[in-house]
């Protein structure tokens, strides 16, 4: 039975009265939380800020440093476990550094959010701009991935995972790539807006 207080904060809180809602953040390095401690990482950060804001949530860490799109297909399915109601996809760094063809890339990331509608999971996709010096014609077709899939099917999107925080020396660490605590802070600050439109998804379908 829960005592007098905990049902005061379920009364005053309804979005914490709720059902929780199962999120798996699913990844590389910048998911993972590379050079960070876990309470540092994307996942544990966001799900901290979501519960501050009164969100009943549970975030999963699925990131693995070093992944590709490629070994995210190849993992995806058991990554993923059985209740997940919505999924963060964030790849495309790896494959960008090793220079991919973006076709390959492309249908990589097709193939997990089909796996993942498949299984009537909403999901969010992170998107991923391409360094520059690869030349125009890499970078402008490996930007135009995320959005393109955004459209095919509806997602919520963030076009940019690191935006603000690339090239800011205080918010990377040493290697210039991967976020500091700091910076890991502005990620989640930018990515909120489309959690929360995750999050209502997730129970608008719930709720028909």
């Amino acid at each position: 039975m829960l005592a007098c207080g905990a049902l005061f904060a379920l009364f005053a809180n309804p979005v914490l009265a709720q059902t929780p809602i199962q999120i798996v953040a699913f990844g590389d390095s910048l998911t993972a939380g590379h050079g960070l401690l876990a309470k540092d990482s994307y996942p544990s950060k966001l799900q901290a800020a979501l519960r501050a804001k009164g969100y009943n949530v549970t975030i999963v860490n699925a990131g693995v440093s070093g992944d590709t799109t490629a070994q995210g297909l190849a993992r995806v399915d058991w990554s993923v476990p059985s209740g997940t109601q919505a999924v963060i996809v964030e790849f495309g760094a790896n494959d960008m550094f090793r220079g991919v063809p973006p076709p390959v890339v492309k249908r990589n990331l097709d193939a997990i959010i089909q796996k993942l509608k498949a299984r009537h999971i909403e999901v969010m996709l992170a998107g991923m701009y391409a360094t520059r010096s690869l030349g125009k014609e890499y970078y402008t077709a490996f930007d135009a991935i995320y959005r393109d899939l955004a459209h095919k099917y509806g997602l919520v999107f963030m076009p940019f995972f690191l935006e603000g925080v690339v090239g800011v020396q205080n918010l990377n660490q040493p290697d210039g790539i991967h976020p500091t605590a700091a910076g890991i802070d502005l990620v989640v600050k930018k990515s909120l807006p489309a959690v929360e439109a995750l999050i209502q998804r997730v129970r608008n379908r719930k709720s028909s």
